[in-house]
């Protein structure tokens, strides 16, 4: 009876965490956004506790802050942590595409040409969720191919720190240039050649680093990321503590309970 085992809470845990990240880096739960666990439990039809374990990640990997007993945000776009994130990644990936190259096979590259079609594709219809899916298909070949679990763990924890900043900027004409840098990418691995797949890839990532440097375009009042200062007084979410009201950002699809199926 060895497929009756018991669901551990851990699926749960990672369940919340996956909902709670996303919403965070797309935006639906922006910078500044008081949290708490009972609300978050309630939307996501799960109880408090592997909610409490999902923030108590979330907070390690720089998506929320935390004062104990007293409250917990999402914490505000921070120039310089995208930055360290993107350096980080940047050489994980230079890391597994070396490893990966001499080792994909005919049909890895045929998927990351596909993956760069569909990033394309995405890109032209201004659906940036799907171009940035896309992108991390594409780029998860070399990652998958490699095999190396730290590589791939540290690329896991650092990568959602820059993809909410892209979220944000997310432009055609930039996201294009990417495309381009794609196809040079495959190129260089269907010619099996290692090292210009990694001087690519630096390419690639390094404009990601340059972007954190960019000036922050001006929100109006109530859209989502608005406000970037930490505001403590509204992110209550200690015993007895209430966050203080404010306008909300709307319904997060990815906290719904139909979302954890």
């Amino acid at each position: 009876m060895g497929t009756l085992r018991p669901v551990g809470r851990v699926l749960l845990r990672d369940t919340a965490y996956a909902a709670i990240r996303d919403a965070i880096v797309q935006g639906e739960l922006p910078p500044g956004e008081p949290v708490r666990d009972a609300d978050l439990a309630e939307r996501l039809g799960l109880s408090r506790a592997p909610v409490r374990e999902a923030l108590a990640r979330l907070a390690e990997e720089g998506l929320v802050e935390t004062k104990p007993q007293s409250w917990t945000r999402v914490t505000r776009l921070e120039p310089r942590a995208v930055r360290e994130a993107a350096v980080v990644v940047r050489a994980m990936h230079e890391l597994a595409a070396r490893a990966a190259v001499p080792r994909l096979t005919d049909e890895d590259v045929a998927a990351m040409r596909r993956a760069n079609a569909r990033f394309e594709e995405a890109t032209r219809a201004g659906e940036t969720g799907a171009a940035l899916a896309a992108d991390d298909e594409l780029h998860d070949v070399l990652v998958r191919v490699a095999d190396n679990r730290a590589v791939a763990a540290t690329i896991a924890r650092h990568t959602p720190l820059i993809r909410r900043l892209e979220w944000r900027r997310f432009a055609e004409e930039s996201a294009l240039e990417s495309a381009a840098l794609h196809e040079l990418l495959i190129a260089s691995c269907a010619a099996r050649d290692a090292v210009a797949a990694a001087r690519v890839t630096a390419r690639i990532w390094r404009a990601l680093e340059e972007l954190a440097d960019e000036p922050e375009p001006e929100s109006g009042a109530g859209e989502p990321g608005a406000e970037l200062e930490p505001r403590p007084e509204s992110g209550a979410a200690g015993p007895g503590a209430e966050p203080e009201p404010r306008p909300r950002s709307g319904v997060v699809s990815a906290l719904e309970p139909e979302g954890l199926t």
